[in-house]
C-alpha cells in the first residue's frame, strides 16, 4: 500500500510522503529526499492517520499519531515520519503548540529546512492567531520575517497579535512603517491599512498620528461619509472651541453634509450672529434650492429668516465705514479679519482678502492663528485655491484652528483635481 502526498494542506508544501520499503516496511520521504524505514507496526498508525487527514478528521489523526508513538524501540526515522504526520493533522486541528513541537523535532533531525520551513513557520504563526494566543503568533510572524520570509501575510498576522494583545504602539509604528513604504514605492496604501492606522492612533492617543491617519484617508479615499464621520467627531476632540461651530458648518456645506432644514437655518443664523450676514443668506438661498427651506408649514418662518438677513446686510453695509474706522483705531487686527471676511462673502473676493492681510500685518492679533485661517478660508472663496492653501499650512492652532486649516486643505485640494 502507498500513500502519498500527505502535506500541510494549509501552506502547500508537499515535504512528507510514505512509500513501500523492502522487507514490507514503509519509507518516510523527507524535505530533502532522504530515505528513512518506517516498520510496519509504526506505518499503520501513520497509514490510518493519513487517511484521517485526508477525510479532514484531524482530532482523530493525531490520537492515531499517538498510537504510533506508543511503539517501542522507535528509530529516529520513524520519529521524523511521526513528526510529520502530526505537523499535519495539528494545523488542521488548530493546534499550534502540537505544530510548533513537531517543526522543532523535524528542524533538529535535519528534515525541516528551506522554503518548506518558512512556510511552516508561517502557518503556525496563523495557527497561533486563530487559537487567540497574540504573543505566540506575534514571535513566530518575527521569526518567519527574520529568517527571511517575505509573504505579506506575515506582517497581517503581526499586525492583528498586535492587536488583539492591545499593543497600540507596536500597531502604530509597523502600520506606519507599511503606509510610508506604500507611498515611497508609489502605491496608495489600502484602506483597510489606514483605517488600522487611525484606531491605532486613536487608542494610543497619539494626536498627530490620528491627524494624519485620517489625512490620507481623506485624501485617498474621500467619500461624504467620511467627511460626515470626520467632522462629527471633530467638535468633540478635547480642545476644541465651540468658537469653531460656524467653521464646521462651512465644511459640511463644502463637503456635502448638510441633511436637515436645521442644518442650514442654524448655520445662516450662526453666520449673521457672527457678523456674515450675507453667508447666512447664500446658506438659506442653498437650502430652499435643495428642497429642505421654504417648504410647507416651515416656509413663512424661512421667509421672516431671509428678510432678518436682508435686514443685517443693509445694517453692515451701511455701518461698514465706521466699523473700519474702529478696526483701525483697534490694537488687535482681528476687526479687520472680521470685516475682510465678510466682504468676501459679500462678492468683494479681492478686497477683502486685502483687508484681511491689512489686519495681521497690524501684528497685534488676539488670535493670529485664527486670522491665518480666516486668510485662507477669504482667498478660497475668493477663487484663489493655491493661496488659500499656502496659507492654511501656516497655521497650527490647537484649539481647533489647526485641524480645521488641515481639513479645508484637503478639501480645497479635492476640488482642484
Amino acid at each position: 500500500m502507498k500513500i502519498k502526498n500527505i502535506t500541510l494542506a494549509a501552506v502547500g508544501a508537499a515535504a512528507l510522503m510514505l512509500g513501500n520499503a523492502p522487507h514490507g516496511g514503509l519509507r518516510f520521504i523527507g524535505e530533502a529526499h532522504a530515505q528513512e524505514t518506517v516498520r510496519p507496526e509504526v506505518g499503520k498508525h501513520l497509514q490510518a492517520a493519513a487517511a484521517m487527514i485526508k477525510s479532514g478528521k484531524y482530532k482523530e489523526a493525531l490520537a492515531k499519531i499517538h498510537d504510533a508513538e506508543g511503539v517501542s524501540g522507535r528509530t529516529a526515522g520513524e520519529n521524523n515520519a511521526i513528526e510529520g504526520m502530526r505537523l499535519s493533522a495539528a494545523q488542521g486541528a488548530g493546534d499550534p503548540d502540537s505544530m510548533a513541537k513537531s517543526y522543532e523535532a523535524l528542524k533538529a533531525a535535519g528534515r525541516m529546512g528551506g522554503a518548506t520551513a518558512l512556510q511552516v513557520e508561517l502557518a503556525i504563526a496563523g495557527t497561533y492567531l486563530k487559537a487567540n494566543n497574540a504573543s505566540q503568533a506575534a514571535s513566530w510572524a518575527q521569526r518567519y520575517q527574520h529568517d527571511g520570509g517575505t509573504d505579506p501575510a506575515a506582517k497581517q498576522i503581526l499586525a492583528n497579535a498586535q492587536f488583539k494583545s492591545g499593543d497600540m504602539g507596536a500597531v502604530l509604528k509597523d502600520t506606519l512603517d507599511e503606509v510610508n513604504a506604500d507611498e515611497k514605492a508609489g502605491r496608495v496604501p489600502s484602506k483597510d491599512k489606514l483605517n488600522l492606522l487611525l484606531y491605532a492612533a486613536q487608542k494610543k492617543g497619539d494626536g498627530a498620528a490620528e491627524g494624519m491617519a485620517i489625512d490620507k484617508l481623506l485624501n485617498y479615499y474621500p467619500s461624504r461619509e467620511l467627511w460626515a464621520q470626520v467632522l462629527g467627531t471633530l467638535q468633540l476632540k478635547k480642545g476644541f472651541s465651540d468658537r469653531f461651530n460656524l467653521d464646521v458648518l462651512r465644511l459640511r456645506l463644502a463637503t456635502g453634509n448638510m441633511r436637515k432644514a436645521e442644518d442650514y437655518s442654524d448655520y445662516a443664523q450662526l453666520a449673521a450672529a457672527a457678523g456674515y450676514p450675507e453667508e447666512g443668506k447664500m446658506v438659506v438661498e442653498k437650502g430652499m434650492a435643495a428642497g429642505l427651506l421654504g417648504q410647507g408649514a416651515q416656509a413663512s418662518r424661512d421667509k421672516r429668516l431671509l428678510d432678518f438677513l436682508g435686514k443685517k446686510i443693509a445694517d453692515a453695509k451701511a455701518g461698514e465705514a465706521a466699523a473700519l474706522a474702529a478696526a483701525n483705531d483697534a490694537r488687535d487686527g482681528m476687526g479687520y479679519v472680521q470685516i475682510g471676511l465678510a466682504q468676501v462673502f459679500r462678492g468683494q473676493g479681492a478686497a477683502g482678502v486685502k483687508v484681511i492681510e491689512q489686519g495681521i500685518a497690524k501684528d497685534k492679533l488676539s488670535r493670529p492663528d485664527d486670522a491665518k485661517l480666516y486668510l485662507g478660508l477669504g482667498q478660497y472663496f475668493a477663487g484663489d485655491v493655491s493661496k488659500a492653501i499656502s496659507s492654511w499650512r501656516t497655521v497650527k492652532g490647537s484649539d481647533g484652528a489647526g485641524d480645521l486649516a488641515r481639513l479645508w486643505i484637503i478639501q480645497a485640494r479635492s476640488t482642484k483635481k
